[in-house]
């Protein structure tokens, strides 16, 4: 069931643990689980530790990716692990290129890159019931860990009147929608926003679009089909589908539009770091409906002691230990571990544990990635300290 322990499971306090940096260690060990034995890595935090924080890995740009491994070291982290689901392929839409963007809200550094998608566009596992892709793990100006929700609150106003941003972006725009694109997208084309339906993201793309960008507050450029490129410093792009596009069409070069946008949380929390994925643990208790069947490797999030501690969990993908755990015995593994919360980020292939060796100013990966090499993913959880 998903509460049980795993057999094997090592306790949150068992001797083995490493120092990687000030609040900061590393330990890996087995547990027997329904596929097998698999390997488990940690890194244990202590946000208690004022020198310590987490903070978003990233590319740079929404639409891009890297190597977790990489990121860490151009953004200096200590260590980490991969982070959400992402828009990693697409089969069903021939001739649509692969965005790279991940699934749900992310914000670094208090700057809000981009919302979630709708649940029928997400990629990953199904998610528990009562959830969404709004969820995120946060950290807010105290210091401490959180699950939350951040939902899209923004406007474009103009002569005509005044319409309501559905994205921010996004590589996937509910359907009679308007979302709005900004320099932090980088220059992957926006066509894959347009693409599926609310329902389905394999469903054809839409035949009826509009994209409008705005600089400096007044309309530059139109165009019947979204476009690509990177978005310049001061300019928005505008993309529109079905109704959203009809309404987009009223602009005209010349006119003025403001466009406003932020992110709102559930429990009205200022995030200084968000990154989406599942939430699996709930008050110390698993969330009803998580998958019993399926093992993989996988990777999570655990937070413990309200918020102060957090486990950053990868599982290893050789080739022992690769069939790796369902997703109830990940969320068995967190609460072994001392998590009260739970949350999944993208596994398989992603599932990536980087740490400093002591003495170094570089990351090595500790686990072995189920590729066989590093797989480039959307963002990923940095821990930094002094």
């Amino acid at each position: 069931m998903a509460g049980a322990a795993l057999a094997g499971a090592a306790p949150a306090g068992a001797a083995s643990w490493t120092p990687v940096a000030p609040g900061v260690t590393y330990r890996q060990y087995d547990v027997s689980a329904a596929a097998g034995v698999a390997r488990v890595h940690v890194l244990d935090v202590d946000l208690a530790d004022s020198r310590v924080r987490l903070g978003l890995l990233y590319p740079g740009k929404v639409a891009s990716r890297a190597a977790l491994s990489s990121m860490a070291d151009a953004q200096r982290a200590v260590a980490g692990v991969n982070g959400d689901f992402f828009n990693v392929s697409e089969t069903q839409h021939p001739g649509v290129p692969v965005t790279g963007a991940s699934v749900g809200p992310a914000i670094a550094e208090g700057r809000e890159l981009k919302s979630a998608v709708l649940n029928g566009q997400r990629f990953g596992p199904a998610l528990p019931r009562g959830t969404s892709t709004r969820a995120v793990l946060g950290v807010g100006a105290d210091g401490r860990a959180r699950l939350d929700t951040l939902s899209l609150d923004g406007t474009v106003t103009a002569a005509p009147g005044q319409l309501k941003l559905a994205g921010l972006n996004q590589y996937a725009l509910p359907e009679n929608s308007v979302g709005a694109f900004t320099p932090d997208w980088g220059s992957a084309s926006r066509k894959r926003a347009t693409c599926g339906t609310d329902t389905s993201r394999g469903a054809p793309c839409s035949t009826r679009t509009y994209e409008v960008t705005v600089r400096d507050d007044r309309v530059v450029a139109v165009s019947t089909a979204p476009g690509s490129g990177g978005v310049a410093e001061g300019t928005t792009v505008l993309v529109g589908r079905e109704a959203g596009a009809q309404q987009l069409k009223v602009l005209k070069v010349g006119d003025r539009v403001t466009v406003r946008y932020g992110l709102t949380s559930g429990s009205r929390t200022a995030y200084r770091f968000a990154i989406g994925g599942q939430p699996l643990l709930s008050g110390g208790q698993p969330l009803a409906g998580l998958d019993t069947r399926t093992s993989a490797v996988r990777t999570a999030v655990g937070i413990g002691d309200g918020g102060r501690r957090v486990f950053l969990l990868a599982l290893d993908g050789g080739t022992a230990y690769r069939k790796g755990l369902t997703i109830a015995e990940v969320a068995a593994a967190l609460r072994n571990l001392g998590a009260t919360e739970g949350f999944g980020l993208d596994g398989g292939g992603s599932s990536t544990l980087v740490s400093r060796p002591t003495g170094s100013t570089r990351v090595d990966v500790r686990n072995h990635p189920s590729d066989g090499v590093e797989r480039s993913v959307a963002n990923g959880i940095g821990v930094f300290t002094p």
